[in-house]
């Protein structure tokens, strides 16, 4: 089963020929993304200048598949992935590393969530964000792009 990160949910939606041929060659039952995605899209078509047309293209999109809530579960994988992203990339020094955010490593902590639910539910992750790709030297996730570019 796939979870799709925003960037392929989002290039769907604007018709992106590669993800659509993906999607069209699986079942929907193997397609699905979760709340966290869900909210990064709703903010993109409300913050865009078509919000009425692309907050209709987005819910139409998200009636078709289905969609993860995060529960305790997910807090805990959560936390021990920023946990490890912390022991392998922050400063070593204690006093940098206090004043360090999972931001100022590079990771989004939506992409954190994602990965949480992802790991959660041993599902492929498709996404072409390079987040996930670091997230794989500390954690075990199936990850790939349906992009070719």
């Amino acid at each position: 089963m796939y979870l799709l990160d925003t960037n392929h949910c989002s290039l769907a939606i604007l018709g992106n020929t590669e993800i659509l041929t993906h999607l069209a060659e699986l079942e929907t039952s193997f397609i699905a993304t979760c709340v966290i995605v869900q909210g990064e899209l709703i903010d993109m078509a409300e913050r865009s200048q078509k919000r009425e047309s692309n907050l209709i293209l987005v819910k139409n999109f998200l009636q078709g598949i289905y969609i993860y809530n995060i529960d305790q579960e997910t807090a805990n994988i959560y936390g021990q992935i920023k946990s490890d992203l912390f022991k392998q990339f922050a400063p070593k020094e204690k006093t940098k590393r206090r004043k360090t955010k999972i931001t100022d490593l590079g990771f989004g902590k939506n992409d954190l969530w994602i990965a949480a639910i992802a790991l959660q539910h041993n599902l492929t992750l498709v996404s072409a964000d390079s987040d996930f790709k670091r997230i794989q030297e500390i954690k075990t996730l199936s990850l790939e792009s349906w992009l070719t570019s």
